[in-house]
């Protein structure tokens, strides 16, 4: 079985710096991470491959500094990874990236399984990973919680719906985002680190793909466009109210109407 994992290198600390000109985060300078949902996609094809055995794949899609995150699934026990890099790929919306990632995917090869981490921590849309299954034409699960069965053409999940668990049966290829805490993520191994840290990592750019057309990509690619964005702003001022009860209601009420919350 050959399995793909979508990860992705996202902002280490929530201090980060808005394009006020593209509405689009900042990213070179910033200390970065591997997005923690992907890391339980990562441990769930390790899972498989154990069961089943196989070829583990990671693809990514960023500047060339988000190798490190490949170099750490390989920490991990990941047998190959690529990287999709190119400045024609910059600001894209969750359509332009399920699109490029797409497109990377063909290039490398379709897999079995493609696995997703249920959502990124930059991004919050949830939306790439069934995005990706479209654009792929196969089908997909999301907000698998649990690994049921795993057959020779399909594989039965175990689905968080809102109200209820529902279990669903696939088959292969296919794609499934899973849930944080489908398993406990391992830690990233130093030997394994040593045996890979010369491993290769290709990296694609638009000319690699099938489709080279620029306005299907980044912000030419993207639908929806960010209008405003901007760092929150804190405030710290305080008001001590001092007086009996019904005095101190009366006050809050009074600031509250005026602030038309009431």
């Amino acid at each position: 079985m050959e399995i793909l994992i979508c990860i992705k290198q996202v902002p280490g600390t929530s201090e980060v710096e808005v394009d006020e000109v593209t509405g689009v985060l900042k990213r070179d300078g910033v200390d970065s991470k591997m997005n923690p949902y992907d890391l339980y996609a990562l441990e769930t094809a390790l899972r498989i491959r154990k069961e089943k055995g196989g070829t583990l794949k990671v693809i990514t899609m960023g500047p060339p500094q988000a190798k490190q995150v490949i170099e750490e699934s390989f920490m991990m026990g990941v047998d190959e990874g690529a990287i999709l890099s190119d400045r024609k790929f910059a600001g894209a919306d969750v359509l332009a990236t399920s699109y490029a990632l797409s497109q990377g995917i063909k290039k490398i090869g379709k897999p079995d399984l493609i696995i997703c981490g249920k959502q990124t921590t930059d991004g919050d849309t949830a939306q790439v990973g069934p995005e990706i299954a479209e654009f792929l034409n196969i089908p997909h699960i999301t907000n698998v919680n649990k690994i049921v069965e795993i057959k020779e053409k399909s594989i039965i999940v175990e689905v968080d719906m809102p109200n209820t668990l529902e279990v669903c049966e696939i088959e292969f290829p296919c794609l499934i985002t899973v849930e944080k805490g489908i398993f406990q993520p391992r830690l990233p191994s130093f030997k394994l680190g040593l045996k890979t840290k010369n491993r290769e990592i290709p990296m694609y750019s638009l000319k690699d793909f099938e489709d080279q057309d620029e306005n299907n990509y980044g912000l030419n690619g993207s639908p929806t466009q960010v209008l405003r964005i901007f760092p929150p702003t804190s405030n710290n001022e305080k008001e001590v109210l001092k007086g009996s009860a019904e005095e101190v209601t009366d006050i809050l009420v009074g600031k509250l109407k005026n602030l038309k919350l009431i």
